[in-house]
């Protein structure tokens, strides 16, 4: 298949106003986008752009969760008391709190309603690597992890700086949102949302009744429908499906061109169905040229002229040209092509006559005459031959001479109607019709046989890639 090649559209002069629009319609569907993916970016978020997490958060309802905040809020307090004064009665205390909270943590599991349980497996993990013990246990990890002895016999800046690294983000990743009156989560995008659908509301009563006073078969409701599409734009629900109208107002636009993927995607549909479509039709006309064979009907189409309205699409009776095409050819062009194969047969046919003929045979044994046998076999067939050679050639002179004055296009006329009409009259005697459906009938069977169901896909794709060719030097005019 032959390489795909850009195809040109055709341009023209687009308003300042489409653009815009055009350009509105895609700011509020990368916004749609950005609302829909935006909880489960938000990990990416808050690593990366972590002022975004304060602008949006508000507006998915988002708030951090008492019990993780509560975490890192004793974790920032026990930071300070030990910078106060590292064996004080307070650091204990806090690091009791502490430890009561990561048991807390591991049995209420508040990353649960974030759908966030996979954070707190990797805080158990991460503090069983960190702190071995037999039982393998992660509450055991923390009791040890939050006590005096182990921070001070290790250095409390290194597990911190630790704490801070590993568990730390995975804790304050953690959030809570709130259900709304409806029963669904709280989103208040809407509040952003809600402008769009205004502008783009206005736009399309102003531009579906434009239609409807520039076309007046077209009413307003028609109009709407005729811009079907732009109808995405104005839900508040099934907001991806507003790629539709962003997509279609774009290439409309001319800032993006769509017409490569919409001829390679219809290529693909052709070619997926382009060839059972084929085989479909032609089997269905071949049966029904078959049907019309076998019952009589193809005959009575083409020879009954009576009692039956015949459309002439160009005033030649398609019959009497062919009988007259079938003389012209048999008399001038095939008779002469086989004259030696006629002399040959002519010579042998009589040569065995003579061969077997009593007569002939007595005048041999005659003295004197032997030779008058094969003289006149001789004689015989060159007079035949020259009947066969000659006859179509004077024939041909002859009608050709005649045809130059009336009378004698009356009579070739004549003479190819009732050619015509002896041709038709022998072709409807019963046992010749009924041969000749049959070997019709036999004749379409093989064709749907070698031809219909031996199509090939290959064949399919170069007829396609033959129509594409032709589309792409009209697009060059």
């Amino acid at each position: 298949m032959a390489t795909t090649k850009y195809i040109r559209r055709k341009t023209r002069k687009v308003p300042i106003f489409e653009r815009i629009m055009a350009l509105l319609a895609l700011l509020n569907f990368t916004l749609v986008l950005f609302n829909i993916t935006y909880v489960t970016l938000r990990d990416f978020y808050f690593d990366y752009i972590p002022s975004l997490i304060k602008i949006y958060d508000p507006i998915k309802g988002i708030i951090p969760n008492r019990d993780t905040k509560k975490y890192l809020d004793s974790f920032e307090e026990l930071k300070t008391k030990i910078n106060e004064d590292p064996e004080s009665v307070a650091v204990k205390e806090q690091l009791k709190y502490l430890r009561e909270l990561s048991i807390d943590m591991i049995n209420q599991n508040p990353f649960e309603v974030a759908n966030k349980s996979g954070s707190l497996e990797k805080i158990k993990n991460r503090m069983r690597d960190k702190i071995r013990n037999p039982e393998d246990s992660a509450k055991e990890s923390f009791r040890t992890f939050w006590s005096v002895e182990y921070l001070t016999e290790n250095r409390w800046i290194e597990k911190r700086d630790w704490f801070e690294a590993e568990i730390v983000p995975l804790i304050a990743k953690n959030y809570y949102r709130g259900i709304g009156e409806s029963g669904g989560l709280t989103d208040y995008f809407s509040i952003i949302d809600f402008p769009f659908i205004i502008i783009f509301g206005l736009e399309f009563l102003g531009r579906t009744f434009s239609i409807s006073r520039r076309y007046p078969s077209v009413n307003w409701l028609e109009a709407m429908l005729w811009r079907w599409y732009d109808i995405f734009l104005l839900l508040p629900f099934l907001q991806f499906l507003r790629i539709i109208p962003v997509t279609i107002r774009l290439n409309d636009a001319q800032i993006i061109n769509l017409e490569t993927i919409r001829a390679q995607a219809s290529r693909g549909f052709l070619a997926s169905i382009a060839q059972e479509l084929t085989e479909v039709v032609i089997m269905q006309v071949i049966n029904q040229v078959q049907k019309d064979v076998k019952n009589g009907e193809l005959a009575k189409r083409i020879f009954s002229s009576q009692d039956r309205t015949y459309i002439d699409l160009n005033n030649i009776n398609e019959i009497e040209a062919i009988a007259s095409k079938l003389v012209q050819i048999t008399v001038c062009k095939v008779i002469p092509e086989v004259q030696s194969d006629l002399e040959a047969l002519i010579r042998y046919s009589v040569e065995k006559i003579v061969a077997e003929s009593p007569t002939f045979q007595r005048f041999q044994q005659i003295p004197g005459v032997e030779n008058l046998a094969n003289q006149l076999s001789e004689r015989l067939v060159k007079e035949l031959s020259n009947i066969a050679t000659e006859v179509p050639q004077n024939a041909y002179e002859t009608v050709k001479a005649a045809m130059a004055d009336p009378e004698g296009t009356k009579l070739s006329e004549q003479l190819v109607q009732h050619f015509s009409k002896s041709l038709s009259k022998e072709l409807q005697e019963e046992q010749t019709l009924e041969e000749l459906q049959s070997l019709v009938s036999a004749f379409l069977e093989e064709v749907k046989v070698n031809y219909v169901m031996g199509m090939s896909e290959e064949d399919v794709e170069k007829i396609l890639e033959e129509t594409r060719q032709l589309q792409l030097r009209a697009n060059k005019y």
